[in-house]
């Protein structure tokens, strides 16, 4: 039988690095704005926040009073104390509590009509490793992409790519509760590999840059099959991002660019983006909305996806003779 600190989705746990390719992937030209970031800090600083809400209203020395398991570090952080490691290993609070604030439970957005915690779950932590790995993630990719696209846009998909996330692992996982931004990194990297495809015209080492990119992504999915982990929602997050990448991250080709540093004199073309670029941007909005159409259809209808594609639970978990994935 499964431990108590098994039910929760950890996606927790499990998606903790995320190192972002050399800065020379994103390349800087002139005439181009670049923006000072600050939404990736607000987040950083409410998702820490969020975490300081769920422990005080966790308060562990309180609810384990009559239980022999004690709390970790009761006598330094009294009401704020962890849940005994046997039930959370990862320093953090109850699946109750999470539960009561928003992770995201598939009996309750179906049945009993929650919708929004497809999106309040991306801001909640199963506990401070879970929290500081996903947070130093962001930290090394978000920066960058807000730099470089802005904070509307970065914001669209990061929290969009989180829903995404939340959706897949939804039809998937019933029995588990899930929390994290893990789908939302994910989407941001899915966004990265597009924005790469779209821009293709500006990259001066285009094999250097896809092949390091490619690599990032391998290893963090790769990650997702360990037992715990929810890889749904990593995948869900990754190509919800992918195609939105296509949709807000476009780029004014190379030539365009050059009537910032070409002579007055020096004709240049008139036409700001290359037809491939607006190909990709409509195909990309008509495959994003029809997958979010299908996914919350078949997720209100209550459909179970394992149903629909036997061996898909595999993608979140391969079992070996070291673990089992559990039920």
């Amino acid at each position: 039988m499964a431990s108590a600190a098994a039910r929760y989705d950890v996606e927790k746990g499990g998606g903790g690095s995320y190192p972002p390719p050399p800065e020379q992937m994103y390349p800087q030209r002139e005439g181009e704005r670049e923006w000072v970031p600050w939404l990736v800090p607000l987040v950083v600083a409410v998702n820490v926040a969020l975490f300081a809400v769920v422990m005080y209203a966790n308060n562990c020395p309180a609810h384990a009073a009559s239980s022999r398991r004690a709390c970790v570090a009761r006598g330094f952080l009294h009401r704020f104390a962890f849940q005994p490691l046997s039930e959370n290993p990862l320093l953090g609070p109850s699946s109750a509590t999470l539960q009561k604030l928003g992770a995201l439970v598939w009996d309750k957005v179906v049945h009993e009509h929650q919708g929004w915690r497809l999106l309040t779950c991306i801001w909640l932590h199963a506990g401070v490793v879970h929290l500081l790995a996903n947070m130093l993630s962001l930290v090394l990719i978000g920066l960058r992409l807000e730099q470089q696209f802005g904070y509307v846009r970065i914001s669209i998909i990061y929290i969009v790519s989180g829903v995404g996330g939340s959706v897949l692992s939804s039809l998937f996982i019933r029995n588990n509760i899930s929390v994290g931004a893990s789908g939302a990194l994910f989407g941001l990297l899915g966004a990265m590999l597009s924005e790469l495809f779209t821009n293709w015209t500006i990259y001066s080492n285009k094999a250097a840059a896809l092949f390091t990119l490619l690599v990032v992504i391998a290893i963090n999915l790769a990650i997702g099959i360990l037992p715990h982990v929810d890889n749904f929602a990593h995948i869900g997050g990754f190509l919800t991002g992918f195609l939105l990448g296509f949709i807000f991250l476009m780029r004014p080709h190379y030539g365009w660019m050059q009537r910032y540093v070409r002579p007055s004199d020096v004709q240049y073309t008139s036409k700001k983006y290359l037809p491939y670029q607006w190909v990709l941007l409509a195909v990309a909005s008509v495959l994003a909305v029809l997958g979010f159409a299908v996914g919350m259809g078949m997720l209100f209808k209550g459909v179970n996806a394992n149903d629909h594609c036997q061996w898909c639970h595999y993608l979140s978990c391969v079992p070996t003779s070291r673990w089992s994935c559990g039920k």
